[in-house]
């Protein structure tokens, strides 16, 4: 039974987010955490801390390349404000930072390199492997292993191979980030990115609680799409800390990688 915060959350809304204006939002259901039910899952906080970063003195001339999150603390499913500014300007290379806070204390943080856009269509190339598409790979009940509103506004689709600690995973979100407004593919794309250290665990989340304490992702191509296809593989150290590492990839291959590192406590 759904009780105190957790019972405020709407559940009629197709979004992460209800905008609430002045940089305010509010989470609904469907980003409501794995760990707890009293908590914001770190995807969708990725995905908004991206949307205000892409809002702030945007520039058509640069890419998003790099996006490195913190999370500095509990993550409540409350109202939340977001603030983003340019900590680094130049012509061809910016570093932008965005912030969520509540009650103003930021709980979570991120910075994202821009880089200069031009044609070096002539060089392209990366030896990562490309992943089968999302039409070649099998239902997979992501929510029979975790609980929480946002894990079950995702599709999950699994190809061949898995083991612990290891697997191939597409995945979609079935609603928008937020409430009314066009969101892009990058940021759909890192609304979602962080399930990577929950979709092949090396050990079961019912012995082991692992969270992630950071989430970094490189881009070497922008997203294109929505489903997001990851290679995955996690190792686990033995003094308590754990690495969750993945090649990331749209429908048109490879885009680039991202790295969690975990805190890994026994129940």
């Amino acid at each position: 039974m759904t009780t105190g915060l957790a019972a405020s959350l709407r559940t009629d809304i197709p979004a992460y987010y209800i905008p609430l204006g002045a940089g305010r939002y509010l989470p609904t259901i469907h980003a409501q955490g794995a760990w707890s039910e009293h908590e914001q899952h770190m995807s969708p906080v990725a995905g908004l801390l991206v949307h205000v970063m892409q809002a702030c003195s945007p520039r058509r001339d640069l890419a998003l390349a790099r996006i490195s999150f913190d999370i500095l603390g509990f993550l409540p499913a409350t109202e939340v404000d977001m603030s983003a500014r340019i900590l680094r300007p130049g012509k061809t290379i910016e570093l932008v930072e965005a912030e969520m806070s509540v009650g103003g204390r930021t709980i979570a943080r991120a910075t994202g390199w821009r880089l200069l856009v031009s044609d070096t269509g002539i060089v392209a190339g990366t030896p990562l492997s490309t992943l089968a598409g999302p039409e070649r790979a099998s239902p997979w009940a992501g929510e029979d292993l975790w609980g929480g509103g946002f894990i079950r506004s995702l599709e999950f689709r699994t190809l061949p191979g898995r083991s612990p600690g290891t697997g191939k995973t597409w995945l979609r979100s079935t609603v928008d980030l937020v409430e009314g407004r066009e969101s892009s593919d990058l940021e759909m794309m890192l609304a979602v990115v962080d399930t990577a250290n929950g979709v092949s665990p090396r050990v079961p989340p019912s012995d082991y609680v692992f969270p992630n304490t950071d989430l970094t992702v490189h881009l070497f191509r922008q997203p294109q799409g929505r489903w997001l296809g990851m290679d995955t593989e996690v190792s686990l150290g033995p003094d308590g800390v754990g690495l969750t590492a993945t090649a990331l990839h749209d429908e048109h291959g490879p885009i680039g990688r991202s790295a969690q590192i975990l805190t890994v406590r026994k129940r």
